[in-house]
């Protein structure tokens, strides 16, 4: 038996070749797919097969929090490599013991228990498994705008257009987030916005039925569905609507985590605490996949007696903590969640905020740390969304002068490595505003 692959002898140095015969890729019609190859990387820049050095302005999937090929990250897998390469979730293992304490210390006082998963989509997963299985209840309510994965449940609990041709998990109710530039509750100051999105949010679970309710499931900074700030009061504002009902609370931390918007985790910066807490990219910036589930005591003690049916074979896997150890024991020494935090502050926020003097295309610029958005309109008046050819005009003159842009929709979301100097991060905001000009934005 077997299949006749020799004449990929010769191609076989030829990445696209082997790629476009071989390899289906995610989020695409196959057909006119052009993958770029990407040869290497150091810190926030990419170098690519036809010899160019791009400056990254996306982590990839925003993930790359500590840049591509730190050494101390690279030296921490080598070293689980060389003494345990794979080992089963059932033993005990230094490297996932470390990986545990390190994330552990990040989250509020009271979340003692780490599950590790192998990516953000299966922590959600289990997360709203063990909220089921806690509250004995079902519906999880999630934001339309938010992306949490795309799993069975998690692409059910996500609301964008991704969600609708995936819906098969049930028990998946949706409702509206704040976010005042495009209000849905007709309001004009943040105040309103997040008053009136709390009011909306308790009418949905009354009208639901708050005893068919296990948790309500958000982002704490909904990322690809906008880059899109919350009010400062609202999780507070949910954390009361939901302990009043008796429904848990999930944070999802798989994006904002780790450094991404100058906290250890987005949540320090609203004051408020979940039941549960999600993560991934961040944590070992994806050097190897891992993802996990932190939970509150009193959640992780109800499973003290009782069976959690979740895991799959490489949960916990030794190179994936070897490299979440480093990254952690790194971003502490080097302080690059500081990083984040100033670069965002002192370069990317006035450097952004600054192309809307130059561009009449600029609608709303938000976002903290190293999380941004730029949301590009036709019109300021009417917020008309700047169109598809116009995005991608830019995206291409951005290429022409080595910059890695990330578009969604009408939004550019400007999400490098939390390492991104000061220096790098203000070239980077001059290639974009020369990439806007070019195309005529």
């Amino acid at each position: 038996m077997g299949h006749d692959c020799s004449a990929d002898e010769t191609i076989w140095d030829d990445a696209y070749a082997l790629d476009r015969a071989h390899v289906f890729h995610s989020w695409h019609a196959q057909r006119n797919l052009h993958p770029t190859e990407v040869v290497t990387g150091h810190g926030v820049w990419l170098n690519y097969a036809d010899g160019r050095e791009m400056l990254d302005f996306t982590s990839q999937q925003v993930n790359v929090n500590i840049g591509y090929q730190h050494p101390a990250v690279v030296e921490g897998i080598k070293q689980q490599a060389e003494l345990l390469a794979t080992i089963g979730p059932d033993y005990a293992n230094l490297a996932r013991g470390r990986a545990a304490s390190l994330v552990a210390r990040r989250a509020p006082q009271g979340f003692d228990k780490v599950f590790f998963t192998n990516a953000g989509a299966d922590a959600n997963e289990n997360a709203m498994r063990a909220a089921r299985l806690v509250t004995g209840r079902d519906k999880i309510l999630s934001s339309y705008r938010c992306y949490h994965g795309n799993t069975g449940a998690a692409i059910s609990a996500t609301g964008d257009w991704r969600r609708k041709p995936n819906d098969y998990a049930r028990g998946h109710v949706h409702f509206f987030t704040p976010y005042l530039y495009r209000s849905e509750f007709f309001a004009t100051t943040q105040e309103e916005e997040c008053e009136r999105a709390l009011t909306h949010l308790e009418h949905v679970i009354q009208f639901e039925g708050p005893d068919t309710i296990a948790a309500v499931l958000l982002e704490s900074i909904p990322g690809t569905a906008g880059i899109i700030i919350p009010p400062k009061d609202y999780f507070k504002g949910v954390r009361e609507i939901t302990r009043k009902y008796g429904i848990l609370m999930i944070t999802d931390e798989v994006m904002a985590g780790f450094g991404r918007t100058g906290f250890w985790f987005a949540l320090d910066d609203y004051d408020y605490t979940p039941d549960i807490i999600t993560f991934a990219k961040g944590c070992n910036s994806g050097y190897v996949p891992a993802g996990g589930v932190i939970m509150s005591d009193p959640v992780a003690k109800y499973f003290d007696d009782v069976v959690f049916p979740g895991g799959l074979t490489y949960s916990g896997h030794p190179l994936a903590m070897g490299a979440i150890v480093a990254t952690q024991e790194a971003m502490e020494r080097e302080h690059i969640v500081d990083n984040a935090h100033n670069v965002g502050q002192d370069v990317l926020g006035p450097g952004l905020q600054a192309l809307a003097e130059h561009h009449p295309t600029v609608g709303e610029v938000r976002g903290k740390g190293v999380f941004w958005a730029v949301e590009l309109v036709a019109d300021r008046t009417t917020k008309e969304p700047l169109d598809d050819a116009s995005m991608q005009r830019i995206v291409a003159e951005a290429d022409k002068l080595n910059l890695v842009l990330g578009v969604h929709n009408n939004r550019i979301h400007v999400t490098p490595p939390c390492v991104i100097s000061a220096e790098e991060a203000a070239e980077g905001v001059a290639r974009l505003d020369k990439a806007m000009t070019a195309a005529g934005c």
